[in-house]
């Protein structure tokens, strides 16, 4: 009889506060076989994911006690919130305890885009010595554009104006008089994708913000800007951005984050050949110091739903 069920890495010790005081089936290898995670779930009150693992209405129908869904992590894309909330069951997001690892990935990257001297080791081991051809740019003086302004983006905001950045933003759900615009210029989408030297994407997937960033929106960058990608895929249109990179159409760009997840190797073909481009699997958010406060702060939050948190 599992009480808690976790389909997805988390930290050890936070496991181990679940399993001292419920019966905790932990295998991180489950969302590779989703297939048999409903036959866990007969006497679960809780289970516990990241964003591979599909909450759908069909596994929640074979979770008749499941009490809460706990996500280490902030996204709900892979959770139908409605069929959560048709069966009473409390969905649980990790809010806050990432997003520094998030702002840390995109100040450190955008730099890494600019400067563009860094992927020159292969030509350096050759014996080249390409010293001209890799003369990058600063942070400093550029202005770092944010599309949506919430927590994480507030955090790169601090960043980026701690290192000379002019910042400007745009998110039509925060409202004008919220103190937080004291550190960006709020601006509209097409004005922070035409002044920004960073685009840097903030905002949830959603009807309205799917392929957000398309052929056209790209076409308002500078030539020289970049634009990363730690939201959410489907955001940006990767077919489109694939061609202005091709093109030269942008400097460069960073996607941790993709349409189909895992990205496939035949998915994968459309950035073959970009050298102005840099992938990770998803791990913007992903740090040891984040995986330690967001499986802690997971943990805490269903022993206290499940009133087993004395």
């Amino acid at each position: 009889m599992n009480a808690v069920v976790i389909t997805e890495f988390m930290d050890e010790p936070a496991v181990a506060v679940l399993s001292a005081r419920l019966e905790t089936h932990y295998d991180p290898s489950l969302a590779e076989m989703q297939e048999t995670i409903p036959a866990l779930l007969e006497n679960a009150a809780a289970l516990i994911v990241r964003n591979r693992t599909l909450v759908t209405p069909a596994l929640l129908a074979a979770a008749p006690r499941l009490r809460c869904v706990g996500r280490l992590g902030v996204g709900l894309d892979n959770i139908d919130l409605q069929a959560c909330e048709d069966r009473d069951v409390m969905v649980f997001p990790a809010t806050g305890a990432n997003n520094l690892a998030v702002a840390e990935y995109v100040v450190s990257t955008a730099g890494l885009l600019l400067r563009g001297a860094y992927q020159s080791t292969a030509a350096m081991i050759a014996g080249a010595w390409p010293r001209q051809a890799l003369i990058g740019r600063e942070l400093s003086g550029r202005v770092m554009g944010l599309v949506g302004f919430g927590a994480i983006a507030r955090e790169v905001a601090v960043r980026a104006r701690a290192l000379g950045m002019r910042v400007v933003a745009h998110d039509p759900h925060c409202p004008s008089d919220d103190p937080a615009w004291v550190m960006a210029d709020n601006v509209p989408l097409a004005a922070v994708l035409g002044l920004a030297d960073v685009v840097s994407l903030h905002t949830p997937l959603t009807d309205a913000t799917r392929h957000l960033i398309d052929a056209g929106a790209l076409a308002k960058m500078k030539n020289e800007a970049v634009i990363i990608n730690a939201a959410r895929g489907g955001i940006v249109d990767e077919e489109a951005l694939a061609a202005a990179l091709a093109s030269n159409r942008l400097a460069g760009a960073a996607l941790d984050v993709f349409e189909t997840e895992p990205l496939t190797a035949e998915r994968a073909k459309l950035f073959e050949g970009l050298t102005n481009l840099v992938l990770t699997p998803h791990i913007a958010g992903v740090t040891e110091e984040s995986n330690v406060r967001v499986s802690a702060l997971i943990a805490q939050t269903v022993l206290s739903h499940l009133g087993e948190n004395g």
